[in-house]
């Protein structure tokens, strides 16, 4: 059960991605000219992007694939281009009417429905597999692993999902980051070290089932983050 903590991060993260950051993500995750700070965020995400679908299967034919977090559904569209039915849901309701207006026509096999809301909503069904990109980075690792618990529990194949490592670079950009104006600000991230997060997820027992796969971390000016796989055991 997810405690008090979840639901007031969840309510600032909404806040900031629906009102504060909408704009400037909108900017962020598409090709418009952005400040050399963002460059790097932009050029982080994209090999991050990357990773995580790498490590699914190139042909998603038939696979239902839930986007966690989907932001302007750059994920989404490139998972249903392999086949996949996505389902891309995000807390920030203006994203997700960037991400279908920006919905291209020719997604092939695949298709995509965004919708705004709660990933953990158990209405969605079941998938094959669950991607989360960098929108677990905001929780206390407790209530990470409990949400990939939530996740695992409806899915058949695998999770892949970022955390923010516990790194001193990471501490730095950090500090660095507070210096920016308010309004630039994200929520506060949850740096945890992966031996922490692996023995917290090896320590849940609605994890009992699933084992850590692949990982890498990716570090681009002002973005680092980590991937890591969960396969079923």
């Amino acid at each position: 059960m997810l405690d008090a903590s979840y639901h007031e991060r969840r309510g600032k993260i909404k806040t900031y991605f629906d009102r504060t950051a909408a704009d400037a993500w909108s900017k962020l995750t598409s090709d418009a000219k952005v400040s050399r700070v963002r460059e790097t965020v932009r050029a982080g995400r994209d090999e991050m992007r990357r990773t995580l679908l790498s490590w699914l299967p190139e042909d998603l034919s038939g696979k239902r694939l839930l986007d966690a977090g989907c932001g302007t559904g750059m994920l989404a569209v490139e998972a249903a281009r392999r086949g996949a039915e996505v389902v891309a849901i995000d807390v920030a309701p203006t994203l997700i009417e960037i991400a279908r207006e920006r919905l291209p026509a020719d997604l092939g096999p695949g298709s995509v429905a965004f919708l705004a809301g709660d990933m953990l909503d158990p209405a969605h069904g079941q998938f094959d597999h669950v991607v989360a990109m960098d929108s677990l980075i905001h929780y206390r690792p407790e209530d990470v692993v409990k949400v990939l618990a939530g996740l695992a529990a409806r899915t058949l194949g695998s999770i892949v999902f970022t955390f923010a490592p516990r790194t001193i670079p990471l501490t730095i950009l950090h500090a660095i980051g507070q210096l920016f104006p308010r309004s630039d600000r994200s929520p506060a991230i949850e740096p945890v070290s992966e031996a922490r997060l692996r023995g917290l997820i090896g320590a849940d027992s609605g994890l009992s089932a699933w084992q850590p796969g692949r990982t890498r971390r990716i570090a681009v000016g002002f973005y680092m983050s980590q991937g890591l796989e969960l396969l079923p055991r």
